[in-house]
């Protein structure tokens, strides 16, 4: 719900940004978000600033960026701080470790690979009905990432 003076309430800015109520309250506690006026009756309510405040954390969620380097970045922006070059050493570090990962998921895919053809030559010569054994010849090598074999 809109306020008179053209403030967001809580509720209509989680519409509007697609949060929840909680993670803007979350958002305001870390520093991230301005603190909301507060009504007569307690309900917060934001400047017409924090859409696009919210727009711009998730935009830096989505690079990467933790919630924790967020508050530090905008709170020395708040202060009239420069802190474009923290910024960019952020990014530049992300995307290395980003680069090392890929490496990594391409090196376990190799390994995934010769793996499987092996498995392949291990069933092509086992008589049906009879144990393989495959997971006793796993190569060893580049450790996969766990987050490759949680069930859903």
């Amino acid at each position: 719900m809109h306020s008179p003076e053209g403030f967001l309430r809580i509720g209509s800015l989680a519409r509007q940004s697609g949060l929840s109520p909680d993670t803007l309250r979350h958002y305001e506690r870390l520093g991230i978000l301005k603190p909301a006026r507060r009504t007569q009756v307690g309900y917060r309510e934001y400047d017409g600033s924090a859409l696009a405040r919210v727009a711009l954390v998730q935009r830096a969620l989505d690079c990467g960026f933790t919630l924790a380097e967020l508050a530090d970045v905008l709170r020395k922006r708040e202060r009239g701080e420069a802190p474009c070059r923290r910024v960019r050493e952020l990014v530049a570090a992300k995307l290395a470790r980003t680069e090392r990962e890929i490496e990594r998921m391409r090196e376990s895919c190799e390994a995934l690979r010769r793996t499987l053809a092996d498995w392949d030559r291990r069933l092509a010569g086992t008589p049906r009905g009879r144990q393989a054994r495959l997971l006793d010849h796993l190569e060893t090598g580049p450790r996969l990432a766990r987050r490759d074999f949680r069930v859903s």
